[in-house]
């Protein structure tokens, strides 16, 4: 999720009524786990692919198969993660279970830890990401952003929701902390290979003499959340829906708050192999239809998200 600078918008800053709307969900609990293996639990269900009315537009071996093998970071609620009984539930899986609708297919959700996902989608172990990824120019392009060096061959992204990054504190102690600014001299824990880490390296390198910003980086943000819980850290970096989800549920409310305004707006997109324009369309024609006929609306509303929401899917729509 690379971010090029720190910019405030209006737009993210209005997504800030969603804290409200996502308290729905708080009676689900946040049981993610970060091993690499196929969640036995998921159902992203479909309907059959003679009856789905976009089932044609899949390349023919997934259309055989009935199945589409999604790679995501499962520990990120509420855009997905594991409920008590071991379920994979949030607002991926439900978009997901939508889409299956549509194509006449199940999306099995595969569990990784988020900075491999990309990986694991150029050697095929998925067929593509789905996992609150920010759509940018470097992901397209397979740059690293650290470097600007090409590592990859890059993916194409199918754009479905708008989101921002936030900052949170331990409830009550925010430490002066309402900026990006504020966090020099500060020790700031995100998850790897996350926008909020790209932000807080770029943010380290303007900290002036004497007030380093330090950054811990975690394999989900959940273990960022520990950290902070535990005063080993000052504040925690994480896409605005994660942010306010945590700061309604964890603790059953008293452990965090949203210190500043949201960053960084920008989409969240599916991600394909460049090689794989029939399903990459095939996406953006079935993200379409649910926006169309409504499903898509409700599910946002369901998950507090309906702020992020766009009139439309776009191909790499990110800058």
């Amino acid at each position: 999720m690379t971010a090029s600078s720190t910019r405030r918008t209006t737009a993210a800053h209005s997504r800030l009524a969603a804290v409200g709307a996502i308290a729905v969900a708080g009676a689900l609990l946040l049981t993610g786990c970060g091993d690499q293996t196929k969640d036995k639990n998921n159902d992203s269900g479909s309907a059959s692919t003679t009856s789905a009315p976009l089932a044609d537009k899949l390349p023919s071996d997934i259309r055989s198969a009935g199945v589409i093998k999604v790679g995501s970071d499962i520990a990120y609620a509420p855009v997905e993660y594991k409920d008590d009984s071991g379920k994979v539930v949030g607002l991926d899986p439900d978009l997901a279970a939508a889409l299956g609708k549509q194509l006449g297919v199940k999306f099995d959700f595969q569990n990784g830890t988020f900075d491999t996902l990309l990986t694991g989608l150029r050697s095929d172990r998925y067929d593509m990401a789905m996992s609150a990824m920010t759509d940018n120019k470097n992901r397209q392009e397979g740059v690293d952003p650290d470097t600007g060096k090409k590592v990859g061959e890059g993916v194409d992204f199918v754009d479905y929701l708008t989101a921002g990054v936030s900052i949170y504190t331990r409830k009550g102690d925010t430490q002066g902390i309402a900026t990006w600014e504020d966090l020099c001299g500060k020790k700031l824990a995100v998850q790897r290979g996350t926008t909020s880490e790209d932000l807080a390296k770029q943010q380290a390198k303007k900290c002036p003499g004497g007030k380093k910003l330090a950054i811990e980086a975690f394999d989900d943000n959940q273990q960022a959340q520990t950290r902070l819980r535990s005063g080993g850290a000052d504040a925690v970096s994480a896409d605005f829906p994660v942010a306010a989800y945590a700061v309604k549920t964890s603790g059953g409310g008293k452990d965090f708050e949203i210190v500043g305004d949201q960053v960084e707006a920008a989409p969240y997109g599916i991600a394909v192999a460049k090689k794989d324009t029939q399903l990459r369309d095939a996406l953006k024609a079935a993200m379409d239809a649910i926006i169309a006929n409504g499903e898509y609306k409700t599910i946002l509303e369901k998950w507090g998200a309906q702020d992020g929401a766009v009139k439309e899917s776009v191909i790499n729509g990110g800058k």
